[in-house]
């Protein structure tokens, strides 16, 4: 079983980078299940918008996951509530429309449960990350409830990620983070078999700050009053997440290979 997760989609040259080029890669790398993260798929930058979804799932993409910006296209709580394969964080402060996680079936006929966390520290208000993350634990279980478990925890500090990561080891297929826009060096198969990243990097333009526009990223830090409000860098994006190849008899991970394609990124090895 092959699952590739895909970091944060920014802007317009992400999206079309993913239209472009998911296609391909799920054949060549004989993808069985596809996780993108959306929240900064809007032309903006912020948020994702009912035809970015459309776009994705036409592309090859079974599920999205987001964050702190889910909720910056006034549209998506509209769509949302219908488009089950759209996930809103899971331990967001209630009430609020949509789901934060899901059972899906893979193009193999598997049961792919996917939950969509944000983390406490720095972001947007939400409920506690850990509680909702045990919560979750108790109540889908690997190889009971489902064949494979991804996680995606959408969070600004490394250690609220490897803190979850392990909580998860043992009973999760991946874990994986997303937010910070950079792909870490620390992809590997924990101790008790998950997968794990501390986070698998954006798709979009790196010739920016974090997929912003660098020249109106440095008027905002240097004060200058002739800044504008962020916007996305619309340079050729670089296509970064990580292809996880799973055992079918016990949902745990069994090989792990980053995914860095297009764009400035192209040469890592």
């Amino acid at each position: 079983m092959n699952i590739l997760v895909l970091g944060d989609v920014v802007g317009p040259s992400g999206v079309s980078a993913i239209k472009k080029n998911l296609p391909k890669i799920i054949n060549e790398k004989k993808v069985d299940f596809v996780i993108l993260n959306g929240e900064n798929a809007a032309n903006n930058g912020l948020g994702i918008s009912k035809q970015n979804s459309e776009d994705f799932f036409k592309a090859g993409a079974d599920v999205i996951t987001s964050g702190n910006h889910i909720w910056d296209q006034k549209e998506t709580a509209e769509f949302i509530e219908n488009e089950k394969r759209l996930l809103r964080p899971e331990n967001s402060l209630s009430p609020v429309p949509g789901k934060g996680f899901g059972i899906f079936i893979s193009k193999n006929n598997k049961k792919v449960a996917v939950v969509n966390l944000m983390g406490n520290v720095f972001m947007k208000k939400s409920e506690d990350v850990f509680k909702a993350a045990k919560k979750f634990i108790e109540t889908i279980k690997l190889k009971i409830d489902a064949d494979f478990i991804v996680v995606d925890m959408h969070g600004e500090t490394t250690s609220e990620k490897m803190a979850m990561a392990h909580l998860f080891d043992g009973k999760a297929t991946i874990i994986f983070g997303t937010h910070t826009h950079v792909p870490t060096s620390d992809h590997r198969i924990m101790e008790s078999g998950t997968a794990y990243q501390t986070d698998i990097g954006m798709c979009g333009d790196y010739v920016s700050v974090v997929g912003m526009n660098q020249e109106n990223s440095l008027k905002k830090f240097l004060k200058d009053a002739n800044a504008k409000k962020h916007y996305p860098a619309l340079g050729e994006a670089t296509i970064s997440g990580l292809l996880v190849t799973a055992d079918e008899q016990t949902g745990l991970a069994k090989k792990v290979q980053p995914i860095i394609s297009g764009g400035v990124l192209q040469e890592r090895k």
